[in-house]
């Protein structure tokens, strides 16, 4: 489970507090959306929860380990995120040496990172000609796939997207909830941040609106 305990928040120079005494649970095998007007603090709690921010008060626990202890690659081990433009995450040149990246570092065997690569190429429909294409001329649907089996395979238990559908068509977009929905069906916690009502009336267990 994911809690945020009281946790208080402002960027440097802010004249008030985007988060104070803030709890929330996130737990695995739900798909929670994360809504609220303009300003309230969405794009900000993605980045206390992936660590790129820290809580200037109260606390931040993955599975009962304090992320104050912990450095961005140990909590992107924990917490997989799929930022608005999942171009930005992608640099290699192919889509099977995007999910081999993180498992390499990893230090894992060839076999294991063989055996990991193919099956979440084939969970997120990118085997075959896919997996040596390159992400960059990829569809946006595609990209986020890419990213997705790439932060999955390195075993994340929770995954935390970003405004997923902003730049996505409604096909695409159906084919990630389907596939959000499958993610958090395997036990894992999946987290959305979304302003799309029909994507979060198909595909969310549970809304948690922002103040």
């Amino acid at each position: 489970m994911i809690s945020i305990e009281k946790i208080a928040f402002s960027y440097p120079k802010a004249k008030k507090l985007i988060f104070k005494d803030f709890s929330a649970e996130f737990s695995p095998g739900e798909a929670v959306a994360v809504t609220g007007k303009n300003g309230c603090g969405k794009t900000t709690l993605v980045r206390l929860l992936t660590g790129i921010e820290r809580p200037s008060a109260g606390r931040i626990t993955i599975d009962g380990e304090d992320t104050a202890g912990m450095d961005l690659f140990e909590i992107g081990r924990l917490i997989g995120c799929v930022f608005q433009d999942p171009a930005r995450q992608l640099f290699c040149r192919t889509v099977r040496e995007e999910i081999r990246f993180g498992l390499e570092n990893m230090g894992l065997s060839e076999d294991e990172i063989e055996s990991k690569t193919a099956k979440w190429a084939e969970f997120f429909r990118l085997d075959g000609k896919l997996l040596e294409s390159f992400p960059g001329t990829m569809s946006g649907g595609e990209k986020q796939r890419v990213v997705l089996a790439a932060v999955l395979a390195m075993g994340t238990r929770y995954v935390l997207l970003d405004e997923p559908t902003s730049s996505i068509d409604m096909r695409a977009r159906r084919a990630l909830g389907e596939l959000l929905r499958d993610i958090a069906a395997e036990g894992r916690g999946v987290i959305f941040v979304s302003h799309e009502r029909s994507f979060i009336e198909s595909f969310a267990t549970r809304e948690l609106v922002l103040p």
